[in-house]
């Protein structure tokens, strides 16, 4: 874990919970001048600590109501498999998530499409453009609790 201290945690709080803030804001909610402050945030976006600043939006408004958690067992564990695997879910914007598992399925994807025919289309699309040993849907039916921030502890640091 990279070396942080308590001020570093609170900006990081900060930002995890609105990244829209000006600088003067997030300044004086953890204690600190503006210019120490945007050099502290600049030198956690260079460590790579801070990896983007986005918009959270509602993705039923945008016309991805269906969320579906597939499972994914692979034909083979061969290089040359992971590769095509990738390149095949990187073009393919709907397919949100991609992990490696360790366990009984290798892969797990996080999907958003607009409905049931939108996901038979991306399936179609993905199992054509990759050989699949076994998908899994899960289909979402609600989403209960949904965040991005990390527990950071400000108060151990």
């Amino acid at each position: 874990m990279a070396e942080l201290d308590q001020i570093d945690g609170k900006i990081i709080v900060e930002l995890m919970r609105d990244a829209t803030l000006p600088v003067a804001q997030i300044a004086d909610r953890v204690g600190l001048s503006q210019t120490p402050c945007w050099k502290r945030i600049q030198r956690l976006e260079a460590t790579g600590i801070v990896t983007g600043r986005v918009a959270m939006v509602d993705p039923a408004r945008l016309g991805f109501g269906l969320t579906v958690f597939v499972e994914v067992e692979a034909v083979d564990h061969s290089a040359e498999w992971r590769d095509a695997f990738m390149k095949a879910t990187e073009a393919i914007p709907e397919i949100m998530e991609v992990y490696r598992m360790a366990g009984e399925m290798d892969y797990l994807l996080r999907i958003s499409v607009g409905d049931t025919a939108d996901f038979d289309g991306l399936y179609k699309r993905l199992t054509d453009a990759v050989a699949i040993k076994n998908f899994t849907s899960h289909f979402v039916m609600e989403r209960m609790k949904f965040g991005t921030a990390y527990p950071v502890d400000t108060q151990r640091r």
